[in-house]
Parts: C-alpha cells; structure tokens; sequence
C-alpha cells in the first residue's frame, strides 16, 4: 500500500478526517459542559439528566436510518448536513438559556454528531485500498479520539475560565469548516465528473 502520508494528501481523506474529528469534538464539548451551564443557570440534576438522556437518544436513533440515507443522497451531502446541524446547536445555545434552549440544542448537537460522523467514516473507506485499511484506518481513529479526550477534559476549564458563550462560539467556525469542506469536494467531484464530457 502506500504510504501514510500519501493517503493523508487526498482531498475526500481530508473532509472525512475534518468530519469526524470536529464533529465528534464539538459534540463532545458540548455535551459535557452542558450540565455545567445548566447548574450555573439554576436547573436540578434532574433537569440535566432529561437533556442528557435527549441527547443520547438523538445521537444513536438516527443510525436506523444514517446509512439509507447515504445510499439515497450521497455522503457528502449528509456530511453537510450534520455540519449545520451541529451549527444550529450553537445557535441555539446562543440564543438564550432557557431549558428550551439546553434540550433543543442537545437533541441537534446529537443528530448532527450522527451524520457528521457516521459520514466521515464512511467517506474515509473510499480512500483506501484492502492493503491500506488498517493505518488509514487506525490515523483515523487515534484524531478522532484524541480530539474527542482533549474536548472532554476541557470541557470543564473552558466552562469555568471562558464560559458558556465561548463554548458555542468556538464551535461556530469548525462546523462551518465541515459543512463548507463538503460543499467543496461535492462541486470538486462534479467538475471531474463533467471533465472527460466536455
């Protein structure tokens, strides 16, 4: 197989990588410093735990149907679509705090994470040979997690020493960057296509 560093050049390894990397990242540190705000904001423990509980179910439901809509579509376009979703759940937050705001924006960060990551992982099988699975694979892997294990353990000092605002705002352009690294490679893929016609 080729090298590493060769597969990593490839734009469509690229946006899988962002895909997954900031989507799974985002999700992660909103996710966990959600029951922080809603503390600092005066909600119970009972009111974090039905946003939580919200969340997880909004994060694996829509793998019923994640797959089939990939088939029916097109990745990149569910890629994007998970980038502005996860966008919308920055917004929302944003917006006010209300309890509205923490379970409404809870229930988009997790479908968003769904799409933005079970895209990334798809996409990135199409940039590698069966003799290149495991490292294109496993360099996958390791980003996605270290993101995500940084993401978490910030989650709290970010929430104590920036706040809640900051927090939402820094999602804003890592999110923008996936939806518009899959616009991209969706009009780049298109102008290949049309090449050899013309």
């Amino acid at each position: 197989g080729r090298p590493m560093a060769v597969i990593a050049r490839q734009p469509v390894y690229r946006v899988a990588l962002a895909s997954s990397v900031f989507g799974y990242a985002v999700m992660t540190l909103t996710m966990s410093a959600t029951p922080l705000a809603m503390l600092a904001c005066g909600f119970g423990f009972a009111d974090s735990a039905t946003v939580i509980q919200a969340h997880i179910v909004a994060m694996f439901l829509p793998s019923f149907f994640t797959g089939h809509l990939i088939a029916r579509i097109g990745v990149l376009p569910v890629i994007a679509a998970g980038g502005l979703i996860e966008l919308g759940c920055a917004l929302v937050n944003l917006a006010g705090v209300d309890f509205a705001h923490f379970l409404i924006a809870n229930v988009l960060v997790g479908i968003g994470w769904n799409f933005a990551y079970v895209g990334g992982s798809t996409l990135l099988t199409t940039t590698y040979t069966p003799a290149e699975r495991a490292k294109a694979q496993a360099s996958h892997d390791f980003a996605v997690y270290a993101a995500t294990a940084t993401a978490a353990a910030l989650s709290g000092v970010l929430a104590a020493k920036a706040g809640w605002v900051v927090i939402n705002l820094a999602a804003l352009p890592l999110m923008a960057a996936v939806t518009g690294a899959a616009v991209w490679l969706m009009l780049h893929q298109r102008r290949i296509a049309r090449a050899p016609a013309e």
